[in-house]
């Protein structure tokens, strides 16, 4: 195994591909720890390395939403389809585990877990012999440059944050909703406009929120409804009457009250988020109050949220496949 290590070796502080392997060096050392871990003489040591085993779960997303679409911008959809179904079938032997931990079912244990053991094995060797010689091929400087952020976002499972790549100053960081760098993208930006991640058109934007099983108002920091989004299943109705109207006359007069208070203590910062549950026509809603504030956190409104979460309230156990047929 790392085989590519000495290429990796050449590469500078933070480059994604030198962290990845600075994480397969934990991974392997846990690996060893837990095989040589005694679930029935010491479970707590056992359960601790496999708690931390389990944060692979951050590199699998790494890959998955980092590399694999940077790949594929480069005509390599191998990862995307072969390696992702592999990550799955870990995250199933990782759930399978936890299941057992839970009741402490040594004998499911120890039957179980050498599999696990065995398949991030196998992954490590096919990323090290594969995956990343053939990503440092691939990817160009300028590629590797832009993972940072996004892998800051997701995480790494590594104790301490790897150090930026390319290094920058604090003077030098630039918030994502004042990114306008261009990227070589494989759709059209005609028409759009950047927000914090990714470019969509008015139309695109107003089928979104139209779409979004929940509703929403956004009172500006003015108190002034300035939006609604007007769904087909609205639990609440509103009309154009609303825009431009001041928050305080939007709600009946047993709960102007409590909303001018939610208001008010979002303008003084002391709170972020009021949400209720209440019963109505028969069904139950979720209310939920969020404050906006900008980058430099000033104020700049609040949206309400409202959701029917009546057959959410009902689910149980797990449904992982599509009952279409």
């Amino acid at each position: 195994m790392n085989s590519f290590l000495s290429e990796v070796e050449k590469l500078p502080a933070g480059h994604p591909v030198k962290v990845y392997y600075e994480e397969s060096d934990l991974i392997q050392h846990l690996l060893l720890e837990l095989y040589e871990a005694n679930p029935v003489k010491d479970f707590q040591r056992y359960y601790n390395i496999f708690n931390q085993l389990t944060t692979i779960e951050k590199r699998f997303a790494r890959k998955e939403n980092q590399l694999f679409p940077y790949l594929e911008k480069h005509g390599w959809n191998g990862p995307s389809q072969g390696m992702w179904s592999f990550h799955d079938t870990l995250r199933d032997q990782i759930r399978l585990l936890n299941g057992y931990n839970e009741t402490k079912n040594i004998p499911k244990i120890t039957e179980n877990l050498p599999y696990l053991i065995e398949g991030i094995k196998r992954l490590l060797l096919i990323e090290d012999s594969r995956l990343f010689p053939n990503a440092m091929q691939l990817l160009t400087e300028d590629d590797w440059k832009e993972f940072y952020e996004g892998d800051e976002e997701i995480g790494w499972m590594l104790t301490k944050k790897p150090t930026p790549y390319p290094e920058v100053s604090e003077e030098a960081y630039v918030h994502p909703s004042q990114d306008f760098k261009e990227r070589k993208l494989s759709f059209s930006l005609e028409d759009t406009f950047h927000y914090d991640e990714g470019y969509m058109t008015p139309e695109q934007v107003n089928l979104l929120l139209r779409f979004l099983p929940v509703d929403i108002t956004y009172v500006d920091e003015n108190d002034k409804v300035i939006f609604y989004n007007r769904g087909d299943q609205r639990v609440f109705p509103r009309s154009k009457g609303i825009i431009g109207r001041e928050v305080r006359f939007c709600h009946p007069p047993k709960s102007v009250d409590m909303v001018l208070r939610i208001v008010e203590e979002f303008k003084a910062g002391t709170k972020d988020v009021a949400e209720f549950w209440i019963n109505f026509k028969g069904r139950m809603i979720h209310i939920r109050y969020f404050a906006i504030r900008d980058a430099q956190k000033k104020y700049r409104g609040v949206i309400e949220m409202s959701q029917d979460v009546t057959d959410i309230q009902k689910l149980e156990g797990q449904k992982r496949l599509l009952d279409w047929d």
